[in-house]
């Protein structure tokens, strides 16, 4: 059982997962920071210095942390950004890499306003 449980670390995808965790783990303590240090007070300036993690009401002998759920839902949308615009940006890269073209943004041009008014005023004309 020990050297399964060795050839299931030593491959790849462990390894990989383990990483990720530890990146994740880390990057979370920086969104934490940005969240509270940052937004919350330039939040605060535009809504009269409210400190989320403040908010909150009881009923009862239970206190209901909204502030702090609030706080919570703004670093899932931080980090939820960023883990998209990372998996955009590694799709972009590893396309390139199979030799495939990258996508193009335009539209395909079609006649302007100007040549469609120009064929209509002649059709017209015709009749």
């Amino acid at each position: 059982m020990l050297k399964e449980f060795r050839e299931f670390i030593a491959r790849g995808n462990a390894m990989d997962l383990a990483v990720g965790i530890i990146i994740g783990a880390a990057f979370t303590a920086i969104v934490s920071s940005l969240v509270e240090d940052l937004v919350n007070p330039l939040l605060g300036i535009f809504i009269g210095g409210i400190d989320f993690s403040a908010i909150s009401f009881g009923v009862g002998d239970a206190q209901f942390m909204i502030g702090n759920f609030i706080n919570a839902v703004i670093k899932f949308l931080i980090i939820a950004f960023v883990v998209f615009m990372l998996v955009r940006t590694i799709n972009k890269i590893s396309k390139l890499g199979r030799g495939e073209a990258p996508p193009t943004e335009e539209a395909p041009k079609g006649p302007t306003q100007e040549e469609l008014l120009t064929e209509i005023r002649d059709a017209l004309r015709a009749r």
